[in-house]
């Protein structure tokens, strides 16, 4: 006997673009009937049927990529998609589905700034990812703090190539390794900005890495504009004012289902204790436009004006107007348990020698 059929409803917003709705109709597993719509723009006419009708029939557990390749396929020569693609339609049929989901469909935690050894903190991002994961922890902003001077390198970053061992000595410097990809973070006490997102990989289904960044970071870059800074993306993983670069973002996925987001801003950096410091080549600024990578970080601080806590209190207060976020704390249990992680893993030599 047939199951019932049931009504499936998912929006998706392209970044820079047009809003994409799928009503679904499915039964026995399967999508029978497809309504793509939205104020985006298709011509002609009639290729709206085309997307419709290569929907309908599809498994209703179909991934992205099936979903992206028979609209792809299913359109009529000369069709044009204006203000989306397949790869959005896709999108908001696997949220119309439930495989996707968005901002809405999580109730989000802000955990307020808590001074931690870097080490700690490092060990927090991989901890609570996989509580998120796990669905032991809502989603989950968090605010880094440290009074330590540190420098934290990505997951593949060579340590030589990245870190002078004697400068660091010489200032005091704690090198850790941390779990995601990206570029070097020199962080000193009360000269970073730095939060991490870790969120269910379903929020970021059917995105690209280069599309995900943005769409993460979209509240970020209201609190800024909040601030006075007038902010952007410069792909892959940069934030930059016409001033220049004021962070960078880096990601890592995990298997079981978690994503971790964070960012590193500069708020009041030294640099010529970063330059000392960090091996910064002539390669990694060569297509920055710029003659000195001294000149590449412009700190927060001169373009806002504003202390360092009264960021943090803009960001927390925009990111819990835009996804109705709640702020907690940390407990007990989850720093312990990112302590032991720090012992047996992130202060290791074998995890920071992992790429000489």
């Amino acid at each position: 006997m047939s199951s019932q059929a049931q009504a499936h409803h998912g929006e998706y917003k392209v970044v820079g673009g047009k809003l994409v709705v799928a009503d679904l109709t499915v039964e026995d597993g399967t999508i029978t009937a497809a309504n793509i719509n939205g104020d985006f723009f298709l011509e002609p006419d009639e290729a709206l049927e085309d997307l419709n009708a290569a929907l309908t029939g599809l498994p209703a557990d179909s991934t992205h990529g099936t979903l992206r390749d028979a609209v792809v396929h299913g359109l009529r020569d000369g069709a044009e998609m204006i203000g989306f693609d397949a790869a959005a339609v896709a999108i908001a049929v696997r949220r119309a589905l439930g495989h996707a989901s968005t901002w809405a469909d999580h109730e989000w935690e802000i955990l307020p700034p808590l001074d931690l050894p870097i080490a700690t903190n490092v060990a927090l991002d991989e901890v609570i990812t996989r509580d998120v994961a796990a669905g032991r922890r809502r989603p989950t902003l968090r605010l880094w703090d440290w009074s330590e001077r540190a420098v934290v390198i990505g997951s593949f970053q060579s340590l030589r190539n990245e870190v002078d061992p004697e400068a660091a000595a010489e200032h005091d410097v704690t090198v850790m390794r941390r779990i995601s990809g990206g570029g070097a973070m020199f962080m000193e006490a009360g000269n970073c900005i730095t939060y991490s997102l870790c969120v269910p990989v379903s929020l970021v289904d059917g995105l690209s890495f280069a599309d995900s960044y943005p769409f993460l970071d979209a509240w970020v870059m209201e609190a800024l504009g909040r601030v006075g800074i007038d902010a952007h993306y410069k792909p892959l993983n940069d934030i930059a004012t016409e001033h220049g670069k004021i962070g960078g973002a880096a990601q890592k996925r995990l298997a079981g289902g978690g994503l971790l987001h964070h960012v590193t801003m500069s708020y009041d950096i030294d640099a010529d204790k970063m330059m000392q410091v960090l091996r910064i080549g002539r390669e990694k600024i060569s297509d920055k436009g710029i003659a000195s990578a001294k000149k590449r970080v412009d700190p927060l601080k001169r373009q806002a004006g504003r202390s360092r806590a009264e960021i943090f209190e803009v960001m927390m207060t925009v990111f819990a107007e835009r996804y109705g976020a709640r702020r907690g704390e940390l407990d007990a249990d989850t720093i312990a348990r990112a302590e032991d992680l720090a012992r047996e893993k992130f202060l290791t030599d074998e995890w920071l020698q992992r790429v000489p």
